[in-house]
């Protein structure tokens, strides 16, 4: 009998103090023990970073086994299957958050462009080979993530912004000090990934699956199957995605009116890129624009 595919993840199966947010900041040793099904494999249709301060243990990730040991920061993209053995008293920071809610504040491909994300580079970065010049150390990494992890708990305004302004300066941080050392990938991770970053560079004037499996030099339906069997949803699901995250990026931080916005988004007709918002977005574009 053919061995069930380990299941797909969800953020909204991680609640967490800041409610329904598109994020999730815990200790590790909390985490664990709330989720204790995280110690089998599985994989997030979301972006991880794992960061361990003490203890030690292994940690799988597509079936590549790395060493967890203190200062050891993980990255994992949406799909990678993985799992860890952890040893008693490991303490660390885990952080989850999906692409829209990085995109919202920085768009274009820099998400896309951290080689740590890429399938050709090892997932894990050990802060003890890091140079120093590079100023991130274990207690600039550990002050950062103390801060993210502190903010969904404040209760303040604009926790979303600080959220992501952590995020972003860990995520910099991480690339600067990050080698170049290319390692074997996986082709259906590797696709779905080319995919993603093909995706953010044409999505405003391709929106069908057969112009992406074409500059795959794929066919539609493999294109459509990988990404079922790695992120759990359809091609064209992830592009309908890609393009109202950038239309409410638009909408909440420009002066452009909703014509300018259904423009600048490729779509001739304003009231077709209405029509395409509301079916995807749940509501018309100016009634998110008047959300607080």
């Amino acid at each position: 009998m053919k061995a069930a595919a380990p299941p797909v993840l969800a953020l909204d199966q991680f609640p967490s103090p800041a409610a329904r947010q598109p994020y999730y900041v815990e200790r590790l040793e909390t985490h664990v023990q709330r989720f204790p099904h995280v110690n089998e494999a599985h994989a997030h249709a979301f972006y991880l970073l794992l960061y361990v301060e003490q203890g030690g243990g292994t940690h799988t990730i597509d079936l590549v086994s790395y060493a967890l040991r203190p200062d050891s920061l993980f990255f994992l993209a949406p799909g990678q299957v993985h799992h860890w053995e952890l040893a008693p008293g490991t303490r660390g920071y885990v952080v989850f958050f999906d692409a829209e809610f990085f995109l919202f504040r920085y768009p274009g491909p820099r998400l896309y462009e951290y080689p740590f994300f890429a399938p050709e580079h090892p997932p894990v970065l050990y802060l003890s080979e890091v140079d120093p010049a590079t100023g991130l150390d274990a207690a600039t990494l550990g002050g950062l993530l103390g801060q993210l992890y502190a903010e969904p708990r404040r209760g303040q305004p604009n926790q979303a912004e600080v959220v992501r302004s952590y995020l972003y300066l860990c995520l910099e941080l991480a690339a600067r000090a990050y080698p170049a050392s290319p390692a074997a990938a996986q082709p259906a991770p590797r696709q779905v990934r080319a995919f993603g970053a093909l995706l953010n560079q044409h999505y405003r004037r391709k929106r069908t699956v057969q112009d992406y499996a074409a500059l795959l030099h794929i066919t539609p339906d493999h294109l459509n199957a990988v990404c079922r069997r790695v992120l759990n949803q359809t091609a064209s699901a992830l592009i309908h995605e890609r393009v109202v995250t950038e239309a409410r990026r638009l909408l909440r931080h420009s002066s452009l009116s909703v014509a300018q916005v259904a423009y600048e988004l490729g779509f001739d007709d304003a009231s077709y890129f209405t029509r395409y918002f509301r079916k995807y977005a749940g509501l018309t574009p100016e009634a998110f624009r008047q959300q607080p």
